[in-house]
């Protein structure tokens, strides 16, 4: 069997993994940093809404892995299979494995497509669609401007799932396109929210209803979707009352959640399955040469690429001062961002923190986040895809220093 070691061994090379690599090195020019990741593309996962609507072009959200690795990182391209923080040592799939002395956990979330039952087979065809898969984002666009009557359904399982509005992003872009098309009126538009509220930051609430009741949309919470035929294009929904069944022209499916399973598995995990670490210094509770960020981590903040802008400095700080044999004085506040597209040139820029708390990163005469503004579309369309690529994957903390210190 294999054996390498590393100084840090990152697992995961999406927005958290690039980042906080970024900044370490930044911070520790030279600092000996590997990198586990399969995949040889690298996505900015934001921009599948916008291609959803009609808005980017998919080819411009993907890009090669080997474009955003931080200079000097080494890079494995392999899959992490099982933890074992006791030797400070992961195993990967092909049997190796990588001793450590700082490890950073940041694997992202597993899309469960099969969790409901008949949805896989069914994406992509008969008017089953998902943003939630640059290969289907543009199917999406496609059903939106080819549907001119019927049933749209626009679905949303129990959380956590990777941004919150996503789901009604899609729906707001639909609607806004048909309004302009005219045909609107002859769509009834539904929103199947298998939780109790429309948002969970009841701030941003008033403008969101106020775009549910002038497209139409017919609410229903408390329904979750649990079944796709989509040939007979008929979706089943568990709601209080029971087992409902719905006939469609267009479904826009959001699937289930859940943690990656070797994580979920590991002695690293919390009940949640996620990285069971502190809310705000993103240090593991019980092994402290080990830190979490990104939609892994059992934080109970919004699983957004806005959270990982801001964790990774944190993670940075943190996992350098233990190297260093010292505590962490980095916390994270729970921030989190949803750009919430209620049509196709205005957005309310929902900002957050733990507990609801409003985090806007502007002062409120330039932008009101719990309005609808025109200077928010252009950061979600032109500034933000900008920042991912120049600022946050090469460390660049712009608008995300690791504040919140906290006491020693």
């Amino acid at each position: 069997m294999t054996q390498h070691n590393h100084k840090v061994v990152i697992i995961g090379g999406g927005a958290g993994g690039i980042a906080t690599a970024a900044s370490m090195l930044k911070r520790r020019p030279g600092l000996d940093i590997a990198i586990v990741e399969p995949s040889d593309t690298h996505a900015y996962q934001p921009g599948w809404t916008m291609v959803g609507g009609g808005v980017f072009d998919v080819a411009s959200t993907i890009r090669p892995m080997a474009s955003v690795m931080p200079k000097g990182v080494r890079w494995i391209r392999a899959a992490a299979a099982s933890f074992q923080p006791d030797d400070r040592q992961v195993t990967l799939a092909d049997g190796s494995t990588l001793g450590y002395e700082v490890l950073i956990v940041a694997p992202g979330i597993r899309l469960a497509w099969e969790r409901i039952a008949g949805l896989e087979a069914a994406l992509g065809q008969n008017g089953v669609t998902s943003n939630y898969r640059p290969d289907l984002a543009p199917y999406t666009w496609e059903l939106v401007q080819t549907t001119r009557a019927g049933r749209a359904l626009f679905t949303q399982p129990p959380m956590p799932i990777k941004c919150a509005g996503a789901p009604q992003k899609a729906m707001y872009l639909a609607c806004g396109h048909w309004r302009r098309a005219g045909v609107l009126d002859g769509i009834e538009v539904q929103f199947r929210n298998a939780g109790a509220v429309l948002f969970g930051v009841a701030d941003y609430v008033p403008a969101l209803m106020e775009y549910v009741e002038k497209y139409g949309i017919q609410l229903e919470l408390g329904s979750n979707l649990i079944a796709v035929d989509g040939p007979g294009q008929q979706a089943t929904f568990a709601t209080a009352q029971g087992e409902e069944t719905v006939s469609f022209d267009m479904l826009h499916v959001v699937p289930p959640q859940v943690a990656p399973q070797f994580l979920a598995d590991s002695p690293l995990a919390a009940a949640s399955g996620f990285t069971d670490v502190d809310q705000h210094t993103l240090q593991h509770v019980r092994y402290p040469n080990v830190f979490g960020l990104g939609d892994a981590g059992a934080m109970p903040n919004a699983k957004t690429a806005a959270a990982a802008r801001k964790q990774a400095p944190v993670v940075a700080v943190n996992a350098l001062r233990q190297l260093d044999g010292k505590g962490p004085t980095a916390g994270y506040d729970g921030y989190g961002s949803c750009p919430l597209t209620v049509e196709r040139g205005k957005i309310v820029l929902a900002e957050f923190a733990y507990g609801g708390k409003l985090a806007p990163s502007f002062p409120t005469w330039l932008v009101d986040g719990t309005r609808p503004a025109r200077l928010s579309w252009m950061l979600k369309a032109d500034l933000l895809p900008w920042i991912y690529w120049n600022g946050m994957l090469k460390g660049r903390e712009w608008l995300a220093g690791p504040g919140g210190l906290i006491a020693q």
